[in-house]
């Protein structure tokens, strides 16, 4: 009996597909189609493929522009193919494929047997394929990275605003922490709205600011003849901080709605030093809210690029250097990992301590963020709960950090049960 796999070269406006009979020995025998990339298209396609027999279908990451086809042909073609009479087990099986490990020789480019190629080097195992979860889990990743590329335009903006006030003769961000707090934004609008008096202006600074009147009278001294183009470009930045946090808290009450029914998953990572609800929720938006595509832990730390190289031959290693993996969820481990090496008391402190004198810091810290990977894997997969026994870690301690979090899930509309002192000090001891 046959069995057809199909290959796509992917475009921006075309795509180049070709059918072949992968268990006929001998030369591969194509049938080739040239298709769109516009919705009525991908339907053609879809179609052509189901007329075609064609069992798993492989493309390449080209870009962007490969969603819309994989998004096509899991609505049409996929439900019918796993239907289909006579289906094999992997009927339906739909294959991303990285386009370096499709790289053809040096100047044999071309569409057609770039989609060739695939099919050939997918039936013989040489192709690296990702992981691509299901449409829901999908949506969950373009909710939090777009929360990511937000709160870095946030940082551009900050970088920008204090710019902006040195070329201006202001001062103020040698006072302040943070100059976008709410003392400094109180006085920055002052400046924005035309307030030329330092003095007046020093006066909306918060009491518990650590700089005096006369400090904040002399870094606001030069708003006496500020120009007005500075006060209207300080007003412009303003403004587009505010838009700013009001649409990451929109995007952090969708991620929460979109979560609600994974509620203890986000709860139990939360527990965990270094995480919070945030990092739990872009962690499950990454790998899924039971990582059920990863069998083991060490499968999810490879595939996050958490764990050392292993570049090997005559029995010499040459390299421990960490593979790429997941880059939004190494950026989220190696920041929890830091977070959890200045958590005081917790086993991560401890980790940290005993090893970064022979590691330094960079390894030591890529150590605990593979640590933490494997704990995040164990707790996801097989519901485990976090539980801190480090030597330093008090029963208040523990406590404050649990109502915390509470506040947190509470304030993104998750419904959280206060848990009862004297059952969490049974547990304790």
């Amino acid at each position: 009996m046959s069995y057809r796999i199909a290959g796509i070269d992917v475009h921006k406006k075309m795509l180049a597909v070709v059918v072949s009979d992968v268990e006929i020995h001998g030369e591969f025998d194509f049938e080739r189609r040239m298709f769109g990339s516009n919705p009525e298209q991908l339907r053609l396609l879809a179609a052509w493929l189901l007329e075609q027999e064609a069992e798993e279908v492989v493309m390449e990451s080209t870009a962007q522009y490969w969603k819309p086809v994989w998004g096509a042909l899991e609505r049409y073609w996929k439900p019918a193919c796993e239907k289909r009479e006579g289906a094999r087990r992997r009927s339906g099986t739909l294959h991303l494929a990285q386009a370096l490990s499709n790289r053809g020789r040096r100047g044999r480019k071309r569409d057609f047997p770039d989609a060739e190629r695939l099919v050939k080097r997918l039936v013989a195992e040489e192709l690296t394929l990702s992981f691509v979860p299901d449409a829901e889990q999908r949506l969950w990743r373009t909710v939090t990275r777009k929360k990511y590329q937000l709160r870095c335009d946030r940082v551009r903006l900050q970088n920008q605003l204090e710019s902006l006030l040195e070329e201006a003769h202001i001062k103020l961000s040698s006072l302040v922490t943070d100059l976008l707090g709410v003392s400094a934004r109180r006085m920055l609008k002052a400046l924005a709205d035309g307030e030329t008096n330092p003095t007046a202006v020093a006066a909306l600074a918060d009491e518990r600011l650590r700089a005096t009147p006369g400090q904040l009278c002399d870094a606001l001294g030069a708003c006496t003849n500020l120009n007005v183009v500075y006060r209207r470009l300080l007003k412009m930045a303003l403004e587009e901080l505010r838009l700013i946090d009001e649409q990451i808290s929109q995007l952090d009450q969708e991620m929460a709605t979109l979560l609600r029914q994974h509620q203890d998953a986000v709860q139990r990572l939360a527990e965990v030093p270094g995480l919070g609800v945030d990092s739990a929720q872009q962690i499950i938006a990454e790998v899924g809210p039971t990582a059920a595509t990863f069998p083991t832990g060490k499968h999810l730390s490879s595939w996050v690029g958490a764990c050392p190289g292993d570049d090997e031959s005559a029995g010499v290693n040459y390299s421990r250097r960490s593979p790429k993996g997941n880059r939004h969820l190494r950026r989220l481990l190696n920041q929890a990992a830091n977070a959890a090496a200045r958590t005081k008391g917790s086993i991560f402190e401890i980790v940290y301590r005993r090893s970064v004198p022979r590691l330094g810091h960079n390894q030591t810290i890529g150590a605990i963020a593979h640590r933490q990977c494997r704990l995040i894997w164990l707790i996801l997969h097989q519901g485990a709960r976090y539980e801190e026994r480090g030597p330093a870690v008090t029963q208040q301690s523990r406590q404050n950090r649990t109502a915390r979090m509470i506040r947190q899930l509470r304030s993104l509309g998750y419904h959280i049960e206060s848990p009862n002192p004297r059952s969490t000090q049974a547990q304790a001891t």
